[in-house]
């Protein structure tokens, strides 16, 4: 079994910070951060993607979302393939799209004739540690740059 623990020491103080930003600044500190931690993830993922036609390395990005009902802010690796209103099933998302990388899942788990070949799972596992890293210091650097305002 895959143990898996992170260190956070400093998010108390980090909260404490937070709480003296306004709401604006304080998504925007949190959304920088996240991004900041998305983006070490999106280059592991684009160096360990299969490299045949590079469409499904142009397709990895960086998708920072905010929750209509908590208000939280997320960031992450996405690859884009599909349409996200009408599915799969909408005809002008065509496989000749250069931004329409659908077969990534078929890769990445593989399918009944085809062994898989995961790229986005290693890549978690092994940039885990530096994307916390990464996104806890660039959110020290944002309260900072909002504090000193």
């Amino acid at each position: 079994m895959i143990e898996t623990s992170l260190d956070f020491s400093g998010l108390i103080d980090i909260a404490k910070d937070l709480e003296l930003l306004s709401r604006a600044e304080n998504n925007k500190v949190l959304r920088d951060a996240t991004r900041a931690g998305a983006e070490v993830l999106k280059e592991e993922v684009i160096a360990r993607a299969p490299e045949r036609t590079r469409k499904l390395k142009k397709n990895v990005v960086v998708l920072t979302q905010r929750s209509r009902r908590r208000g939280e802010i997320s960031s992450g690796v996405h690859i884009r393939g599909r349409n996200m209103r009408t599915g799969n099933s909408d005809n002008t998302m065509k496989a000749s799209d250069p931004r329409n990388a659908f077969y990534w899942r078929f890769v990445e788990m593989g399918t009944v004739n085809m062994p898989p070949h995961p790229f986005v799972r290693p890549a978690f596992d092994v940039r885990q540690e530096q994307a916390t890293e990464v996104a806890i210091r660039r959110m020290n650097q944002a309260i900072d740059e909002a504090l000193s305002k």
